[in-house]
């Protein structure tokens, strides 16, 4: 893998690096933190927020995109108003 990636191919290459390799371990450890995915060099980088993970993956991995989800939901944010 090329660090040339399209932005498609992150979230392609990281969605699939969670669920062969990191869901079952993550959900059963790290629920509801976020977890932000270098896919080029797959590894991942934990946080308590979403702005934590993101961070600690610049750190890392600076001018490398990855991708970022909330352990054990379908998306990282909800945008918007909830309904009661």
């Amino acid at each position: 893998m090329t660090e040339q990636l399209s932005d498609d191919d992150i979230v392609r290459f990281a969605k699939q690096l969670y669920e062969s390799e990191l869901r079952e371990s993550l959900e059963a450890e790290h629920r509801d933190e976020f977890v932000t995915i270098e896919p080029v060099s797959r590894t991942y980088y934990l946080g308590s927020t979403f702005s934590e993970a993101v961070q600690k993956a610049k750190r890392a991995c600076p001018g490398l995109m990855s991708y970022t989800l909330r352990i054990g939901h379908r998306t990282a944010l909800h945008l918007g108003r909830i309904e009661q």
